[in-house]
């Protein structure tokens, strides 16, 4: 009997009808935008849908380089450029926000022994120091 590898591994597909055409243009100083052109399954410009554009810079913190990424409300790619700067501001602004919200859930989270993923529980540090045998 051959093992089953994919076991319980959740189904990974790529739909056809939600496929784009990504191309990126940087200035080469302050970021990137990505332009996402919906294709059809045979990689024909697909009209009924959107084009996307979407940010990236990044800004430096004590940690190092932090990458933020945003959406551009535009309708071409020169549009785009000229609201890069407001909308990176407003992803800076959600980044910020985001990072002070999961430091706050971090400070006061509560760790109790036995815990999975705590420092209690078997092979823990507040184990009790009991061996066990199978």
């Amino acid at each position: 009997m051959t093992p089953d590898r994919n076991k319980g591994l959740p189904e990974i597909n790529m739909s056809s009808a939600d496929l784009y055409r990504e191309e990126v243009f940087t200035d080469l100083k302050i970021g990137t935008i990505r332009v996402l052109t919906p294709v059809n399954g045979e990689g024909a410009t697909d009209t009924s849908r959107d084009i996307i554009y979407s940010g990236q810079t990044q800004i430096m913190t004590p940690a190092g380089a932090l990458p933020i990424n945003f959406d551009i409300d535009a309708k071409n790619i020169g549009e785009a450029a000229s609201k890069f700067g407001e909308a990176a501001k407003e992803g800076i602004e959600q980044t910020m926000k985001e990072l002070e919200e999961m430091r706050r859930n971090a400070a006061s989270s509560i760790v109790v022994p036995g815990d999975v993923g705590g420092l209690g529980g078997p092979g823990g540090m507040m184990g009790g120091g009991k061996i066990q045998m199978p």
